[in-house]
Formats: C-alpha cells, structure tokens, sequence
C-alpha cells in the first residue's frame, strides 16, 4: 500500500483487556478503543501478558508468531508472541509462565519485575510484530506499561525502526504508580549507569516510581477526562506528581472514556426484567417493579428507588454515604447497594438494611448480572466519589435511564450536567464539596422533581439517555492526537476511491447519445450544400443551467460561416425564391394552426416540460425578431434585397394574406400562454434544454445563410437559439428578400419535424 493511502499503524499496550482478563475499568477500555480506534481508520495491535486465568476458550485459538529474548538487567528471559484476532483487533499476548502464569494478574511481591519484563517485552518485540507492522504510534496505559517509553529512549534510540515510534501514555488513575525499591533500578531495568534515566525515575531516598519516569519520557500524556486532567495539577490530587504534571502540562490532555453502548442497551439487554427505549419507557416501570420485588424492598412505583454499584472504599465516597443514609431513607426515598470493599462500610449498610426493612437492602457480593438490572430498574444512582478519574457506572445509568447523583469530580463533572430549574436542562443532579449534608440535599432535589414535577423528570430522564457516550467519539480525539504526532500520515477516508461510481449522469448520456442519430437522419436530406458546417455536437454528460453559455459559441461561428458564403450562393438564389416562399408560408400556416389549439385551453401550464418548450418555440412572435434583423441590416444587404423583391414580387403577393393570418394566429397564441410560459419558466429550464439543443442543431445548415442580416450575438440561453429558428422560419417572405441563400429554407420543415418528435417524448 502507498504512503498515500495508509493508516495509522498503533501498537496498544495494556496490563488486562476484557473479556480476556478485567479487574476494573483499565479492561474496558483496553476491551473497546482499539476496536473504535479500527473503526475511526488505524491498524491497532493490542498487547496483553498470557495470564494463567484466561479462559482456555480463547488460548486455543492462539497462534504462535514469534519467539525471542528479553535482556531484563543480568537476565535473560524467554517472551513469546500469541497471536488472537477477536472482534476485528489483533492481540499479541506475551508470554513468560514464570511471570504470568499466576492465579491473579496483581499483588505479588514481584510485581515490579514482572512488568518491567513486560514493558521491556513490549519494546523489543516491535521488531517481530506479524505482517511487517512497522508502528507509529506506541500507547501505553498505566503504570504496569509505564517503562516502554523509559526503554525505548535510552536502549533503542537510533535504530530506523523505532526512529519514527512516537509514545503516549495514558493515566487512568494517577493513585496507582507503581513504586519500588531504587534497587530495582539496577537489578533488574538496567538503567542506574544512565544519569538522566536514574533521575526521573527516582522519587525519593531509596524508591523509584515508574509512572514518574513515563511522564518524563513520553510525547505525551493523556487522562480519562478534561477536568482530572486539571485536577492531577493539583497537590490536593496530584499524589506527589503534581510538579512533574505541571511542567508537562502542555503535553497533557484529558478525553473521556466511552462505555460499550451495544452491549449495554436497554432496547436489548438480554439480563433486564423487560427491554425499553427513549421513545417507550414503559418497560423500565416493569423493571423497578421486579427489581424492588427481588431485593425485598415495597413494590411502589410513587417512591424513587436509588441504588449504588461499587467498590466500598472512601475514594467512592463511602463516609458520606453512612453519614446521610438515615436522612434518606426516612424521608421516603428507597435504597440499594451492591458491592464489596472495606469491612468498616460492609457492617454500616447491613445495619441501615436491618433498620429499614422494605426500605433499604445491600448485596455484599459481586454480581454482573444484577448489576444491570439494578441500572435498569433504579430512579437514581448515587456516585459521591473523593476523586473519579472518568467513571463509567453514571454512563451506563443514563443510558438505561437512570438519573445520577454525583459529586462535581473528575469524569463526573465531565458527563453529568446538573439539572437547571429554571430552563430544564440537565441530565442528572451533582453537589461541588466532600460533604455529607451537601450530598443529601442534591440527592432530595432530585426526589422532589420525581415528586412534584413528573413531566420534567420525565423530559430530564430523556435528555439522559440520548447523550452519546459510544468509543466512536473518545476514538476521533485519540485519532486526532496520533494525526498531531504523525501529520504526515494521511486521513483515512473509507472507500474513497468507490464514490466517483455514484454518479447519475449515465443513462442521461446513453438517451443522449440516442437521440443524437435522429437530429443527424433529419439534416442529411439538407446537406446538399457542402460549405454549410453543421455545429458541432454537444457534451450530453452534467445538463445543468450553468451550462447555457457554450451553447452559445457555435451559433455565434455559424453566423460568421454564413456571412462568408453569402456571396458564392447569390445567383441560384432567385430562382429558388418562388418554392421556397411557398414552402415556408405552408410551414408557418401548419405551425400556427398547431399553436393556436393548445393556446386557447387554460390547463396548458400542466403540460409536459417538453411540450410545453416546443410551444413557446412555435408561439414567438415575429415582430422582435423583424425588428432585431432591421437594425443589423448593412448597405450591402439592402441593395441586395430590392434585387430580390422585383424577382420574387408575384410569389411574395400571393403568399401574403396566408403569412399575414399565420402571423396574427400565433401572436394571438403566444399572447395566450405568456403568463403560463412565464411561470413554468423556472420549471422547464432543465427539460428545455434538450429539445432546444435539438431544434437548434437541426436548423443550423439552413440558417447559416440566413443569419447574414443578423448581428452574430450569443442568445444568453440555448432556448433562445431555437427561438432564433423559429422566428426566421415566421417569417419567409422578409428572409427571402434579404438573404440571396434562400434555397437552403427548408429548414422550418426540420423544426417542425422536431417539434413533433419532441411532441412524441
């Protein structure tokens, strides 16, 4: 493939990826964006470690690629390539069992150098990656990947391959850095003889801090938000990273997460009591009602139902919740919890479940599938988080309808927009302070709309749900980063070179093409004289208005040719005359006769396009055309028309009183239809065009002659041409006169022919 037309090539590196292996929301998003980030036109290798946990389900559909060492201080470790396509994305897991093959993928006391093996495994295994993939783009989440961007600088820099690879590194919570003895430094990454590596690694006496060392060596640095972007700034949230953050801030940017919105959609969610839409929300009453009968609460649908899933630890908020759990539930508002964490939290919530039955229960479990039936069948959904770096739960409840109840923190603050009284806007409620007192009174605000003002709720519930929280959107700003870092890799357009197919233009050419041996069979009997050159013939492709002028150009060089051969046809032209008048004066009697009957019916303005153009053709009155021809007459022309007249004089009075009641038909006729011509003018331009193009062409040998008394203007339209035509045609005796050409009239049989073949369409 040509640089012209290449993707994004983007090698995404992550501790777990669902469904492989998740132990929080890092899985999710390893789980969705590369599939999204395919979508938005990169080439995306995904690597994981091959932990033992993965489900043989998908170890058996492995390929192996490749196998080689990885130098990890005085060791030397095998790392093998596995190879699995799932969903479109290609993931390459690593594998070492003496690393990985564990019964959970943290918390060992050799966390540290199992993932500087990996990181170092990521960057060497660059140059083995299947197909060629040559990378430009090395993303890197957390702190467990963090050393690729320390390795690839200080043991790769200079190689061509790894020349171009630019490094990102994402921050999904800036709480979990992995730090580790300065002993590690050495021993097993290497590094401790590089004075610059050994400094931005170091966070203190005897420690080192691998995300530190990724934030000093990255392109760049992302979060999973715009507001904890800013809030990581911070010493109140920066956990001893805040200055490192700071003097990188112009490499820092945060975007949201998404949330999986196939997977959870209410219209289809195989786990809820009863599917729904924003359209039809009537099964969402029938999931509160199950969901309260399930957990042992009252079955009322006059009481709002909130509910919480998550981890119980403080960070989520969990002191504000205990503190304001019997002002809530005393005032009438039901609530559930479901989760598992600190043992202090565990015991509070079972308390308050036995304090208020039928009024409040908790789950002290984890379980997926309640979880969504929690989100479906729930009024409101409470997050009071410390710190949230995005957050996915307030996603998922707006998407099933659920309105949240959250702090005005990191991802929260990002997603929810708090409801405003005074317009209506909002998609949930949020309180700004860590504060007990504060969360209730956002939590109650939002019970006394479900009390007081259904509809508004109702309207807030729908504004919710139809915010857009898929990966498309996170992927179009993730690929507008990479395109920062690598302009000169082209945008992805998707079958770009298809589009040109679509257009409409060919079967217009094919009826062109013919019509155009029709208008030719009826010039040939014409073609007597030789020096007359038809025009030639026209383009049938695009027919747009635009188009009119070259039209014009070769009635202008039809004019010039004809004043040319004008004197070389003088002397058999008044022999000629007397058949040719009475031709003419027949033709424009027939014309007019025609004319006049449709003339004299009100309904003509519905006609067909075409008819209608081929009466305003036939209907012109001549008198503009005779004053137009007066005024360009020459002293030459004149001399030569007194010739003519004494010739033709008998044949002119004979043929007058029938020009003359042809004439004062037609007028009659034109003057009928003008107000409906000049109506369906703007309608029948489009369809005027052919028929005019063909009358026009069709008249052009024989008024080539004619033409000499005129002034060679181009007509500002191709329906003026065969109005032209027409009008000399009229008009036969006052042509005959003045142009010595006149053996080549028949011509006005050849519109008339026209006319009716266009008639016949």
């Amino acid at each position: 493939m040509s640089d012209n037309h290449r993707k994004m090539n983007v090698v995404f590196a992550s501790a777990e990826a669902a469904p492989f292996v998740k132990t929080g929301g890092l899985g999710d998003v390893a789980g969705s964006l590369p599939a999204a980030l395919q979508k938005a036109g990169a080439n995306v290798i995904v690597m994981v470690p091959l932990y033992g946990t993965i489900s043989d389900e998908y170890k058996n559909k492995m390929e192996h690629v490749a196998e080689f060492y990885v130098s990890l201080g005085w060791r030397n470790e095998y790392c093998g390539l596995e190879r699995l396509v799932h969903n479109g994305v290609t993931y390459l897991f690593v594998d070492n069992k003496r690393y990985f093959d564990r019964d959970y993928p943290y918390g060992f006391f050799d966390d540290g150098e199992r993932f500087a093996f990996f990181s170092k495994a990521i960057t060497e295994s660059l140059q083995y990656l299947p197909d060629g993939f040559r990378p430009d783009i090395l993303h890197c989440n957390d702190w467990h990947t963090a050393l690729a961007p320390v390795f690839l600088r200080e043991f790769y820099q200079g190689m061509p391959l790894y020349e171009n690879v630019s490094t990102i590194f994402s921050i999904h919570n800036i709480a979990f850095q992995g730090q580790f003895s300065a002993k590690v430094l050495e021993d097993i990454c290497g590094l401790a003889h590089i004075p610059a590596a050994a400094f931005q690694l170091t966070c203190g006496h005897d420690a080192v801090n691998f995300m530190q060392g990724a934030l000093n060596y990255s392109d760049a640095i992302t979060t999973v938000s715009p507001t904890y972007a800013g809030e990581i700034q911070t010493p109140a949230y920066g956990e001893h990273l805040d200055g490192v953050l700071r003097r990188r801030r112009e490499a820092l940017q945060g975007i949201v997460n998404g949330i999986d919105t196939d997977h959870f959609n209410p219209e289809t969610d195989p786990a809820i009591a009863q599917n729904f839409s924003v359209s039809d929300r009537s099964g969402k009453a029938i999931c509160k009602a199950k969901l309260q009968e399930e957990l042992g609460l009252t079955v009322r649908d006059d009481q709002p139902l909130m509910t919480m899933v998550t981890r119980l630890t403080r960070q989520k908020g969990m002191d504000l919740v205990t503190y304001a759990l019997d002002r809530i539930l005393s005032n009438g508002v039901q609530v559930a919890v479901l989760g598992t964490g600190d043992y202090e939290y565990e015991n509070a919530l079972r308390y308050f479940a036995s304090k208020y039955p039928g009024q409040m229960a908790a789950r002290i479990q984890f379980d997926p599938a309640l979880s969504q039936r929690m989100y479906a069948g729930s009024d409101m959904f409470l997050m009071p988080s410390l710190f949230e770096p995005c957050g996915l739960s307030q996603m998922i409840a707006m998407r099933y309808g659920t309105l949240p109840v959250v702090r005005e923190t990191g991802g929260l603050k990002d997603t929810v927009i708090p409801y405003n009284y005074e317009t209506g806007e909002g998609t949930g409620f949020s309180f700004a302070n860590f504060n007990g007192d504060e969360m209730g009174d956002a939590v109650f605000r939002g019970a006394r709309l479900f009390w007081d003002n259904h509809d508004a709720w109702n309207n807030v519930v729908t504004q919710a749900m139809n915010q857009d929280f898929s990966w498309t959107r996170s992927a179009s700003k993730y690929m507008d980063l990479y395109r920062w870092m690598h302009p000169e890799v082209p945008v992805w357009v998707p079958e770009l070179e298809e589009k040109p197919e679509e257009i409409v233009e060919e079967p217009k050419t094919d009826e062109a093409a013919a019509e155009q041996p029709k208008a030719e069979e009826v010039k040939a009997p014409e073609a007597e004289a030789p020096a007359a050159k038809p025009a030639p013939a026209k383009k049938p492709a695009p027919r747009k208005t635009a188009a009119k002028k070259p039209a014009a150009k070769p009635a202008a060089e039809a004019v010039e040719a004809a004043k040319e051969e004008t004197p070389a046809a003088k002397k058999p032209a008044t022999k000629a005359a007397k058949p040719a008048a009475k031709k003419h004066a027949a033709a424009a009697a027939a014309t007019a006769a025609e004319a006049a009957e449709p003339a004299a019916e009100k309904p003509a303005v519905k006609t067909a396009a075409a008819k209608t153009v081929a009466r305003a053709v036939a209907e012109t009155p001549a008198k503009p055309a005779a004053a137009k021809a007066a005024t360009s007459k020459t002293t030459a022309a004149k001399a030569t028309a007194s010739k003519a007249a004494t010739t033709t004089k008998t044949a002119t009075k004979a043929t007058a009183a029938k020009s003359t009641a042809a004439k004062t038909t037609a007028t009659k006729a034109a003057t009928a239809t003008k107000t409906a011509a000049t109506k369906t003018a703007t309608a029948k331009t489009i369809a005027a065009k052919p028929a005019a193009e063909e009358a026009a062409s069709a008249v052009k040998p024989s008024a080539k002659a004619g033409m000499k008394d005129e002034e060679p203007k181009a007509p500002s339209s191709s329906v003026k041409t065969a109005t032209a035509a027409t009008k000399a045609a009229a008009k036969p005796e006052s042509k005959s006169a003045a142009t010595p050409a006149a053996e080549k009239k028949p011509a006005a049989k050849t519109v008339s022919s026209a006319r009716k073949t266009q008639k016949r369409r």
